[in-house]
């Protein structure tokens, strides 16, 4: 009798290395594609929080017309002013949000302004860490604030602006998401 091994040929292992070598040469690019789709999504998914956060304190300050809160806002000493003008206080659930001409202020990391009212992390007043953690850089001057995604190749060039209502009766600027560097 005959002792017939079993197994692959060499031709035959060529062969499926050749074709495993050719997938990953067609899936690697769409791999790196759709992590830069995700940093797209989250980008755009920041800027309609930002958005929607700016409209709902708005709306909520007008339809208070300048009419102080009678308590203190839950977990603060701060009792709101709801002010329309240059600056006021809005209570949230959260906590009290900052207003610059009845719109969510610019402010730095750690105090409540846009940045908390949008919610896009889990912590309202987040530190820069605690930001960071989420997936997000956050760099503010006194009337604007830029929203990054960590983790893009070029930081700069995937992001967007919120800025603040220099006047009375204007709504801020978001500027349209830059997504060239994601």
């Amino acid at each position: 009798m005959l002792n017939k091994s079993k197994g692959f040929t060499l031709i035959e292992l060529v062969v499926v290395i050749v074709i495993l070598g050719i997938l990953s040469a067609v899936a690697l690019p769409r791999f790196t594609s759709l992590q830069r789709d995700a940093r797209i999504a989250k980008l755009n998914a920041a800027k309609g929080s930002v958005a929607a956060a700016s409209a709902l304190l708005h709306a909520t300050v007008l339809a208070k017309n300048n009419i102080a809160d009678a308590a203190v806002c839950p977990g603060t000493a701060i009792i709101a002013n709801n002010s329309n003008g240059a600056t006021g206080t809005l209570c949230t659930e959260n906590g009290v949000i900052n207003l610059v001409n009845a719109y969510p202020d610019v402010t730095a990391i750690g105090t409540a302004g846009i940045l908390s009212a949008a919610g896009i992390t889990t912590t309202f007043n987040p530190t820069l860490a605690q930001l960071q953690a989420e997936g997000y850089n956050y760099t503010s001057t006194a009337t604007d604030g830029t929203f990054q995604i960590q983790g893009a190749t070029a930081p700069a060039t995937c992001q967007f602006t919120y800025i603040e209502p220099t006047v009375a009766n204007s709504a801020p600027v978001i500027t349209p998401v830059i997504t060239t560097g994601c």
